[in-house]
């Protein structure tokens, strides 16, 4: 019976990592400015992926697409809206998403056009993408770099397919602006201008409470000390 419970236990951690990625960098960084670090990931069903817009200064966005149309908002995905800061922001804003389906790819871009279409250069990531055969996240890569056109603008939601979000982007700190548009699949639809602002002025405090940084923390504390309770009863 400890052993059992000592496995859930190691199981619901398991269950409960949590991995990091970059948004942005800077022009002396390998990849250049426009780039997710890393791009290509693998996360199985229950972890909980945080974006951090730390290419400062920088405006982009983590918007969901499909692999056969990169550089355009899907319908029904996940979308954090442009995210722009200045140089030095108080506080690096994140944008968590936990993955609820890890049976397909994941495909995401970023949508800013200035000042060029950031997706076009190849500012692109992929969640669980396969390895081999055509789909692979290289091919998705060359497909956004092919596109030959502006990204769609259209705005998606925090749920999205096959991952979604509690909470929009947070802390906005002084400085840092989202914007967001219309909808995707509304009467403007894919293509239109952000018209939403959700701004921080100077001294007001975060959106919300900053999340965990670190790529290999544990998000279950609560349900870890449970399992600990559980294990202490057995033994007795």
């Amino acid at each position: 019976m400890l052993f059992s419970a000592l496995s859930a236990l190691a199981l619901l951690t398991a269950a409960s990592a949590q991995m990091t990625v970059q948004v942005g960098s800077t022009a002396s960084a390998p990849g250049g400015i426009f780039q997710f670090i890393p791009n290509n990931i693998t996360a199985p069903k229950g972890t909980v992926i945080t974006f951090q817009f730390s290419g400062v200064p920088g405006n982009h966005s983590v918007t969901q697409s499909t692999f056969a149309d990169p550089c355009d908002p899907v319908a029904g995905g996940f979308d954090s809206g442009l995210v722009q800061e200045p140089t030095t922001p108080s506080q690096t804003p994140e944008f968590n998403l936990t993955i609820t389906d890890d049976t397909k790819p994941i495909w995401f871009f970023c949508k800013q056009l200035l000042p060029s279409p950031h997706c076009g250069v190849g500012m692109v990531g992929a969640i669980n993408a396969p390895t081999n055969g055509s789909n692979t996240f290289a091919a998705f890569q060359t497909n956004a770099m092919n596109f030959g056109k502006n990204s769609g603008q259209g705005q998606g939601g925090l749920v999205g397919i096959g991952a979604s979000a509690s909470a929009s982007v947070g802390p906005i700190p002084s400085g840092v602006t989202v914007l967001t548009g219309t909808p995707v699949g509304s009467a403007t639809g894919s293509g239109s201008a952000s018209s939403a602002t959700n701004t921080s002025p100077a001294g007001s405090s975060p959106a919300s409470p900053s999340p965990t940084n670190s790529a290999t923390g544990l998000v279950a504390s609560s349900l870890v000390a449970t399992l600990a309770a559980a294990v202490v009863f057995i033994l007795v």
